[in-house]
């Protein structure tokens, strides 16, 4: 990160390394553009008008209509209506997605953002059409909103570091791993209401948040396919030629905290190669070490550094 918070935004596709920023960025132009239109639209006597374009950006459950539509399961992760609906979404990604930007850097927060999105865009409509309750309405649901996505980063965040603690008002220190725990029994018990869709997306997200993250400790990372187009398009609109490898530090421990297993094998350097505020592979190793023993929460304000600019390489 770049500053403080507004400061980070308003410049967030100035830097490649902040995904963060931009996906709350993306999210918030949406929906003003959105809100724009709605307005106009509604004000001009074009209501059924706008109500139709917006409906080929949201998220069917109908088959035959996905079929028509199919790059619903990209926009609509990024269409909001309710100015409450975008605030609370995007609180929880800039909360949970600090913790995965911290952990696995910037190009991993994307990928759990996009995959936890397509993840509840599938279960949504696997569910609509199999369960005898939602045949009814499956030709005429629609969906949207970011909350598949940040759903993805939120549990992904509490499977990395469990016991990290958030503040909460009226309810003091909460460990995060509670937070997620209670969204999703929340969405599970909610998944048969009125905004069933979208509990059912919650869903989706929160399954593939969990096993993106014990895929990646095992050295596979299912959102290779989406870095590498994101890539594609950073070269394409930078003029610059990619050369990204993606490795794995193979050693594994087990603890309250989790372990850590994101991170490339740098090659040996010498004593003059390495600056004096670089990190050596060797006090990267150890790092990582301490945090499979005692989790994040132990590591000093030096060791964070290191670890998440040794997480840009």
């Amino acid at each position: 990160m770049y500053g403080n918070f507004w400061d980070n935004l308003r410049n967030a596709f100035k830097h490649s390394d902040n995904s963060l920023f931009k996906l709350i960025a993306i999210n918030i132009l949406v929906f003003f553009v959105v809100l724009i239109f709605r307005v106009f639209m509604t004000i001009g006597g074009l209501g059924e008008l706008y109500s139709t374009a917006l409906s080929y950006l949201m998220m069917p459950a109908s088959l035959p209509r996905l079929a028509t539509q199919p790059w619903s399961i990209f926009t609509y992760m990024f269409l909001h209506e309710g100015i409450f609906h975008i605030l609370f979404n995007m609180l929880f990604l800039y909360w949970f997605g600090q913790l995965i930007h911290q952990f696995l850097g910037s190009r991993k927060l994307a990928n759990l953002y996009i995959l936890g999105g397509i993840a509840g865009a599938l279960f949504y409509v696997l569910i609509y059409n199999l369960a005898p309750y939602f045949s009814q309405s499956v030709d005429s649901s629609l969906m949207l909103g970011a909350s598949a996505g940040v759903f993805a980063i939120v549990v992904g965040a509490a499977t990395l570091s469990p016991n990290t603690t958030f503040f909460l008002i009226l309810l003091g220190p909460v460990k995060i791993k509670y937070i997620a725990i209670f969204y999703v029994i929340l969405s599970f018990a909610n998944s048969a209401g009125a905004n069933a869709g979208g509990e059912l997306a919650h869903l989706g997200g929160a399954l593939l948040g969990y096993l993106y993250i014990v895929q990646l400790r095992k050295g596979i990372d299912w959102g290779v396919p989406v870095q590498k187009v994101g890539i594609f398009f950073e070269d394409l609109f930078s003029g610059r030629k990619s050369n990204v490898k993606v490795s794995y530090r193979s050693k594994a421990k087990t603890s309250t905290g989790g372990n850590f297993s994101s991170f490339k094998k740098a090659p040996k350097s010498t004593p003059s190669q390495i600056s004096s505020d670089e990190a050596t592979q060797e006090e990267i190793d150890k790092i990582l070490d301490k945090i499979a023993d005692r989790g994040y929460e132990a590591l000093n304000k030096e060791e964070k550094r290191k670890l998440f600019e040794f997480s840009k390489k």
